[in-house]
C-alpha cells in the first residue's frame, strides 16, 4: 500500500515555501496553502506571528509545530480523501495526491475515473465508473481489478495526459497564467518509451 510519508515532500518540493504572488489565484501561501481558500487553517497564525520577527519568511522552515500543521492539512484535506492509504502502487498514489494538491480533489480523481473507463477494455476488466470526482469503493474496486491484467505506467500516462491538457486550456482561457507554465508541467510525468 502507499505511503502519505514518502510522497510528501515531493509535493511540497513543487508547492514552495511562502509565497504572496497577485497573479496567483491563491494568493497568500505558505507550501501551497492558500489563504484565500484556507483561512481558518490554524498555520496562519503562526505565520502571522513569524511576520513581525526577524528573519520572515525564513523562519518559518525551523517551526516545526508548523510543519506539522502543513503535514496534517495535506492529509486530511487531500490524501484521505482519495483514500491514499488503500492505494496499491505508490506511483499511482503519487500522482493523485500530486494532481488533487494542484487541482483539486475532485478534478484528480474524475481523471483516474476517466482513465480508468478508457482502459477497461470496453468494460471487461469492470464496469465503467461515473465520472463525479467522488472516490469510492467502485473506483477502489476498478484500480486494483486494472493493476491485476495491467502495469501502472499507462494508467500514469493517460494521467499525466489529462493533467498537461487541463494547463494548456487554462493557459489558452487566461493567458496570464503561462508563467506557470514551466512549473506545472514539471509535474506532469510522461515518461518517453
Amino acid at each position: 500500500m502507499a505511503s502519505f510519508d514518502k510522497t510528501l515532500p515531493d509535493v511540497l518540493a513543487h508547492e514552495g515555501g511562502y509565497v504572496d504572488d497577485p497573479d496567483d489565484r491563491g494568493g497568500e501561501t505558505y507550501k501551497g496553502v492558500a489563504r484565500c481558500y484556507n483561512a481558518d487553517w490554524a498555520g496562519w497564525k503562526t505565520i502571522d506571528r513569524a511576520r513581525k520577527r526577524r528573519g520572515f519568511p525564513k523562519n518559518l522552515e525551523r517551526d516545526a509545530a508548523l510543519q506539522r500543521q502543513v503535514r496534517d492539512f495535506y492529509k486530511q484535506h487531500y490524501w484521505d480523501k482519495f483514500q491514499g492509504d488503500a492505494i496499491p502502487e505508490q506511483a499511482l498514489a503519487d500522482e493523485l495526491f500530486d494532481t488533487a494538491v494542484n487541482l483539486g480533489v475532485a478534478r484528480a480523481v474524475t481523471f483516474l475515473q476517466r482513465a480508468l473507463n478508457v482502459l477497461n477494455r470496453n468494460a471487461t476488466l469492470y464496469a465503467d465508473l461515473v465520472e463525479d470526482g467522488a472516490f469510492g469503493q467502485r473506483s477502489l474496486a476498478a484500480v486494483a481489478a486494472y493493476l491485476k491484467q495491467d502495469k501502472v505506467a499507462d494508467l500514469l500516462k493517460v494521467l499525466n495526459i489529462l493533467q498537461g491538457m487541463h494547463y494548456i486550456e487554462f493557459m489558452t482561457k487566461s493567458p496570464v497564467q503561462e508563467k506557470y507554465a514551466r512549473g506545472w508541467l514539471k509535474r506532469v510525468k510522461i515518461a518517453v518509451a
